[in-house]
């Protein structure tokens, strides 16, 4: 299976310098549910890649981070869509952990689980530890830059992927 793998903020939703700690801080970028769509119509796995460190900062529990998941895969069902999987880094820069973006373990993991082919899939971030995670990984990656949304991004991924496949070189 081929997958894209999304960073969760700055990507799906808003980042905030304080991090996101509740459902009410909690804002979904528009055209996220169109997006996942597109992807799901191609046939990729969507799987949610996500450092948390809020929770072993103690600002953000793990209840209130499966209720702000719970509320996003709401949203998304509503508007017909999903994502396959989330997985999460709880731990801070200093724990030195395998799982915490730019270190691939979650990447690693969530291929082993979803038995999926890292060498076809993609990263989307908006940060260069999402980009050495995928690297690390074996997979592609792609920075959303600050202006930029995920729905352009997407299309044009699908596009050229749809180039590739048909042996068109543009």
């Amino acid at each position: 299976m081929k997958a894209i793998f999304l960073d969760r903020d700055g990507v799906i939703n808003q980042e905030r310098k304080d991090y996101v700690k509740k459902i009410e801080e909690f804002k979904i970028f528009d055209n996220v549910s169109d997006a996942i769509s597109l992807l799901k119509k191609e046939n990729f796995l969507v799987v949610i890649i996500t450092n948390q460190s809020a929770i072993n900062r103690k600002l953000l529990t793990i209840e209130n981070l499966e209720n702000i998941h719970k509320f996003l895969k709401k949203y998304l069902e509503k508007n017909n869509t999903s994502v396959d999987a989330i997985y999460y880094c709880p731990h801070t820069p200093k724990e030195d952990c395998s799982c915490r973006k730019p270190k691939p373990g979650l990447l690693l993991q969530a291929a082993l689980d979803l038995n999926i082919d890292l060498k076809n899939s993609w990263m989307i971030g908006d940060s260069k530890t999402d980009l050495d995670a995928a690297k690390a990984a074996g997979c592609n990656s792609i920075l959303l830059k600050e202006n930029e949304k995920l729905f352009d991004i997407v299309k044009e991924l699908i596009s050229n992927n749809k180039k590739k496949e048909d042996g068109s070189n543009g």
